[in-house]
């Protein structure tokens, strides 16, 4: 049987669709709740975000929801019929993922204090 990378693939898939499951909401609330009806200042929040275990959060938000997007747009190509080019659109939706994560990492990584 030959080896295959789609566990890993397949894997960040789950991961990202559990992670924006339970991350989103709680963001939503923050962001679009919290902060406009005043129970969270600019200021705490802004704090909030510069804390290591906050940009821990962020990644997790951004980079995992990356790989599940590349991967159900995959298969969604690949079931409209352009299955003569899941190699080359494998390449070019994962290598965004990895790129789009990089950059990420290097935003997040700058966003201290």
């Amino acid at each position: 049987m030959a080896k295959t990378k789609e566990p890993i693939w397949w894997s960040l898939f789950g991961a990202g669709g559990m992670i924006s499951a339970v991350l989103t909401p709680i963001t939503v609330i923050l962001t679009g709740i919290a902060i406009p009806a005043g129970l969270l200042s600019i200021e705490a929040f802004d704090r909030l975000i510069h804390h290591p275990l906050a940009r821990l959060y962020l990644f997790l938000l951004i980079v995992f929801p990356l790989f599940h997007g590349a991967h159900r747009l995959l298969f969604t190509l690949v079931d409209l019929g352009l299955k003569g080019m899941r190699g080359t659109l494998a390449v070019v939706l994962y290598g965004s993922a990895i790129v789009l994560s990089i950059l990420a990492i290097v935003l997040l990584i700058r966003l201290s204090p």
